[in-house]
């Protein structure tokens, strides 16, 4: 849906339409941030797979995944739209050519606070759990080998 709602995003701003171009706006930073949402619960899942092996049961897994992934999201779009829906909007680049409009936030700290710290975040989770599960790797790694040592003796 990020990928249709941005191919299509240029053509709709076209319309001249405020209410498109904020929902097209809105559609597009959702989608957004639940792609980033989903690689983090996806690097959770690598975490919950690789170290916590066993007895790692959790009552309606699916369920709080979809919760969390799709729910996240829609809480950020729900604080800025609340906070001014005018922080969405059509943002033209360049008067010459009519495709360069693009429906997007209009507003920098918004967009820093809502995109790039959203995603910061979520970098700085993914790499303290791929790091996790090197580390967790290395160690079965390395009792593997003390063990073929041991029966080699």
């Amino acid at each position: 849906m990020l990928n249709m709602v941005f191919l299509t995003n240029s053509w709709l701003s076209s319309f001249d339409q405020p209410g498109l171009c904020i929902t097209v706006a809105v559609l597009l930073h959702y989608f957004l941030l639940a792609a980033f949402t989903w690689m983090c619960l996806e690097s959770v899942h690598f975490y919950l797979a690789l170290v916590k092996v066993f007895n790692v049961y959790v009552p309606k897994y699916i369920l709080k995944c979809c919760i969390a992934g799709w729910g996240i999201p829609a809480i950020v779009i729900t604080i800025v739209l609340i906070i001014n829906k005018d922080f969405y909007g059509n943002g033209s680049h360049s008067e010459g050519n009519p495709f360069s409009n693009f429906c997007w936030i209009q507003e920098n700290i918004v967009f820093y606070i809502s995109v790039v710290a959203y995603v910061f975040v979520i970098f700085l989770m993914n790499t303290a759990m791929f790091i996790t599960v090197l580390l967790q790797i290395h160690s079965v790694k390395s009792r593997t080998k003390k063990r073929s040592r041991i029966w080699k003796r």
